[in-house]
């Protein structure tokens, strides 16, 4: 019943995809995720973009990854994400 409760809860959890931008801090990352939105007026799309800090315990994402991050409780002044998973390794 427990374990119920807990994988409904992290499936609720929102998640977003960006690209890593920064990885110059101790098991954290920058994330940029990019959306296109439509003006109301005009209809015409145009992207905006907004940073994310990540917890990345392990180290794993490197810059330019495309990755997964999760929402989770306050890590720090400014960190409430985690890392998931990499989507897309970036190429060298």
């Amino acid at each position: 019943m427990a374990q119920e409760i807990v994988k409904k809860r992290l499936q609720q959890k929102r998640k977003l995809q960006g690209t890593v931008v920064s990885t110059k801090m101790e098991k954290t990352i920058t994330v940029r995720v990019d959306r296109k939105i439509k003006h109301p007026k005009y209809g015409k799309f145009y992207a905006v973009s907004k940073k994310f800090k990540a917890h990345d315990e392990k180290d794993m994402a490197k810059m330019g990854d495309v990755v997964e991050i999760a929402e989770a409780r306050p890590l720090s002044a400014d960190k409430r994400w985690v890392y998931v998973r990499t989507v897309k390794a970036a190429q060298e």
